[in-house]
């Protein structure tokens, strides 16, 4: 433990830096004790202790003696006019949502700071450490006025955040939101994403995930078939096998009292383990079969001599595959395979493979084993589905890639910028309630040219000026108006600040 000086503009300043473990790492942690007073007896002021005294040797803080005056800073001129459209625009949208009640449920001891963490999420794609410059000039400081988005509190309240309470407390109420609107079903989709990440805390490790290594922490997000809005995640450490996370992921939904029927799954989470734990549960799913699998290779053999048939043609999306229904056992259990074959994928192959063959002067007996088996594919699930709905009903999967995409582009969920697991919980629920709303504004937008980006950086370009008692909005430009009139919401021309702050 030590203390470093610094000089910014001539001012002397003082941070208290701690040597911490981390496993078989250490990193330096450090707070700040502020302006330096008076450096031999130790002497410092901030914003958050004023003036006080703070002896090394015992670690201890204490008042500063009577004699030492605090340092008059002279006042900070407000800025008079800030960034209107954006923030107006969010709030109106997540009252409109009912997502506020789910965060309140957090429980933080400032709720300006919660809402404008979110904020600064949905609204700027800058680290954290740029939050309270961000906030000085956006219309989120008139909205959120008590807001302490300093780098250190910022910190502290992402740790706070991360508290398991907290988010038991939020997803409770989550869910309940859900209930209301009508929209939570037991209709779930599971898949995992690697988060890269150099720093070092318990939950890094070096992963092998398809083929891709790095060093990474992996995060689980449960997603609502119907609406493709995610309802739940879990992390894990990077080296965790993809097929052991989900009977844990089943076991925290149903404490949760989310009651899962049907689960869509990646072909990583298959394993006896899982299926068993499925029957068991009553929970119905449907998953893809790997190649190297033996009951791939069995029903492969077994039909697809067959399959190319008039009654196993059916349509998916534009394009024509012939798909076969065939009884099966997984693991003791009575279940259901479906043999596909994808005409467009195996021509693409076969193409591919014509022109290998070329350079490697393959034989025409090895072009033709070489073709035999691509295209193909095997899905299998504890129900009985109709023909025609099979496809739709897998691929309706592509919804959680989606989900990460907005997670990792737009909601700030990379790259991590966090030292402890207790922030980096705090740090994955913020993501998790800005990917909420960007994806219920995705879809609101959908049948439209608007991006909830373009929505958001158009809606910015509107101002407001800032008086004693109130705001007066700036004139919206088109594509502002546009914005507003597509979903509803009307931009007054003044805002009392006893309406926006109470």
């Amino acid at each position: 433990m030590y203390i470093a000086y610094d000089v910014k503009n001539g001012v002397e300043y003082a941070k208290l830096f701690t040597s911490k473990r981390d496993g078989h790492s250490t990193f330096k942690d450090y707070c700040n004790l502020g302006r330096v007073l008076d450096k031999d007896r130790g002497i410092y002021q901030n914003r958050e202790r004023s003036v006080f005294a703070y002896d090394l040797e015992s670690n201890t803080y204490k008042g500063a003696p009577a004699e030492v005056k605090p340092f008059e800073r002279g006042k900070r001129k407000a800025p008079l006019i800030l960034d209107f459209g954006d923030a107006f625009f969010l709030d109106a949208f997540i009252r409109k949502n009912g997502l506020f009640a789910a965060m309140d449920a957090i429980g933080h001891s400032n709720p300006d700071t919660l809402k404008a963490m979110v904020f600064f999420y949905v609204l700027c794609p800058l680290s954290n450490r740029h939050a309270h410059d961000w906030w000085e000039g956006s219309y989120a400081k008139i909205l959120y006025p008590n807001a302490s988005l300093s780098s250190q509190r910022v910190s502290d309240f992402l740790a706070a955040a991360g508290d398991e309470y907290s988010q038991r407390e939020f997803f409770r109420e989550y869910f309940n939101l859900l209930e209301k609107s009508g929209s939570r079903t037991g209709n779930i989709l599971i898949d995992s994403t690697g988060l890269p990440n150099s720093i070092h805390f318990p939950l890094t490790a070096i992963s092998n995930h398809n083929g891709e290594v790095s060093s990474e922490v992996r995060l689980i997000y449960v997603v609502q078939q119907n609406t493709g809005l995610p309802i739940y995640f879990r992390y894990c450490p990077g080296n965790a096998v993809d097929a052991t996370t989900l009977v844990r992921c089943l076991a925290e939904l149903k404490e949760q009292g989310v009651n899962t029927k049907f689960a869509i799954l990646d072909a990583g989470h298959y394993m006896e383990e899982n299926i068993n734990e499925f029957y068991a549960s009553k929970v119905s799913f449907i998953t893809r079969l790997k190649e190297n699998l033996k009951l791939y290779k069995e029903l492969v053999a077994e039909h697809l001599g067959a399959l190319e048939s008039r009654e196993n043609l059916v349509e998916y999306n534009g394009r024509h595959v012939y798909l076969k229904r065939v009884a099966c056992q997984l693991g003791g259990n009575s279940a259901y395979a479906y043999v596909g074959l994808d005409i467009d994928r195996k021509s693409s192959e076969a193409r591919k493979t014509f022109q290998r063959a070329k350079g490697s002067k393959l034989t025409n007996s090895e072009v033709f084993d070489a073709i035999q088996k691509q295209g193909l594919f095997i899905l299998v699930s504890s129900r009985r589905i109709a023909l025609e709905k099979v496809l739709p009903l897998y691929y309706t999967r592509q919804q959680i890639e989606q989900v990460f995409d907005i997670g990792k582009n737009c909601a700030d969920m990379l790259p991590l910028r966090v030292h402890t697991e207790e922030t980096f919980r705090g740090h994955l629920l913020v993501t998790f309630i800005a990917t909420v709303i960007l994806k219920k504004l995705q879809d609101t937008l959908k049948n439209t040219p608007i991006t909830p980006m373009s929505l958001f950086l158009n809606l910015r370009n509107q101002k407001c000026k800032v008086y004693q008692d109130k705001v007066i909005t700036q004139e919206a430009f088109k594509k502002a108006n546009d914005c507003y009139k597509l979903l509803g919401v009307k931009c007054p021309v003044s805002i009392p600040y006893k309406q926006v702050c109470g």
